[in-house]
């Protein structure tokens, strides 16, 4: 079907683009009303004989009243709008225009509540923000502080063990500030992507070494370290077919693939079973990523919130020792590399613990 004049008119612009509520529309009636108004008393001064001067007085008199009547409907909305303006220029973001015309100014009234919208959900956001990072960095500062305040009172010694204890606090500060700055990259769009065509199986096997290895190394750490401090959870790698490649930014996917094992680590259970899944995905190079813990899960109503940032799920504390619930932000960098690569990642239906799903286009996508 061709897209005719009729075709290209929006809902509100049933004729070729003029509205019958319209300023343009309104203006056109005052004028042809003025000027039906001159030429009546003009007609009735010819039949009356009416002197001329008094029919242009009352013929004036007559279109300043309809004129002030047209103005004052429109220059009532501007100033509501004005005041709006005016009170989120100086942060109040609760103002809302009138939303009751059907012409131009109620097009831009939809627009200017949109915008208040939009700056209330970021000052929101901006304030959650600030409160949830200092929440995260008060505790290891408070950490470290006790231990050096012991030190330098004397109350504990500058032995190994007091060392490796400020030593686990200054580290957890490390990976919170490492993750505020991937995550600040990401949103500012200064991480390129460098995709090239990799073996899935033999990197994914050593994304999960390394994984296991930086288990080790911390297990003996205290509660509240950071990540990868289970040492108890076993991790499987499922890759089929063997040979099987993909075409991705390893370094991104390597984020992607690690926050997803931490994050399921976490919340395993004693000795329980994280496993990744790999399977080639619907077009050339693609890939599906699966992660499955046998965790509590993650209810249904909560999956839309998973990948938020600083959200740390329904599960108040993870299962395994010396593992706290991080900073919440590991999943939101996850969502963020697969978004640069243009694919998909989600909760999916799971028997079991939580599934965490990942689809990569491959060759056909394009970096953002």
């Amino acid at each position: 079907m061709s897209d005719g004049p009729a075709a290209r008119r929006g809902p509100g612009e049933p004729w070729g683009g003029v509205r019958p509520f319209s300023i343009k529309t309104k203006l056109a009636v005052l004028v042809v009303v003025s000027v039906l108004i001159t030429t009546g008393l003009s007609m009735i001064a010819v039949q009356t004989k009416t002197e001329l001067r008094f029919i242009m007085v009352f013929s004036m008199i007559a279109t300043l009243l309809i004129t002030q009547f047209v103005a004052h409907s429109l220059t009532n909305p501007l100033d509501e709008m004005n005041t709006v303006a005016r009170s989120i220029s100086h942060g109040d973001y609760t103002r809302r225009v009138s939303e009751n015309r059907r012409d131009e100014l109620g097009d831009l009234a939809q627009t200017i509540n949109a915008m208040a919208d939009e700056l209330e959900a970021q000052d929101r956001q901006r304030k959650e923000l600030v409160a949830n990072v200092s929440h995260e960095l008060r505790t290891p500062i408070a950490g470290l502080r006790a231990v050096l305040e012991n030190v330098v009172d004397g109350i504990a010694e500058a032995d190994p063990e007091t060392m490796r204890t400020a030593l686990q606090q200054t580290e957890r500060l490390g990976r919170l500030v490492e993750t505020l700055l991937d995550l600040s990259r990401l949103d500012n769009g200064v991480v390129p992507l460098k995709k090239r065509r990799f073996e899935v199986w033999p990197y994914l096997s050593g994304v999960l070494k390394e994984a296991q290895m930086v288990a080790s190394a911390r297990g003996g750490m205290a509660s509240g370290s950071g990540s990868h401090t289970r040492t108890d959870v076993h991790l499987h790698l499922d890759v089929d077919p063997l040979d099987l490649t993909a075409h991705a930014d390893p370094e991104r996917i390597h984020q992607v693939v690690a926050n997803l094992i931490d994050n399921a680590v976490k919340h395993s259970p004693p000795h329980g079973r994280v496993t990744v899944r790999a399977r080639p995905g619907s077009g050339p190079q693609s890939l599906q990523l699966e992660v499955l813990d046998e965790g509590p899960g993650i209810p249904k109503s909560q999956w839309h919130r998973v990948f938020e940032r600083f959200n740390r799920g329904v599960v108040a504390r993870p299962h395994g020792p010396g593992s706290d619930g991080g900073t919440g932000l590991g999943l939101a960098i996850a969502r963020w590399a697969v978004d640069l690569h243009g694919g998909r990642i989600g909760v999916a239906e799971s028997e079991r613990g939580c599934r965490i799903l990942v689809t990569l286009p491959g060759e056909t996508s394009t970096s953002r």
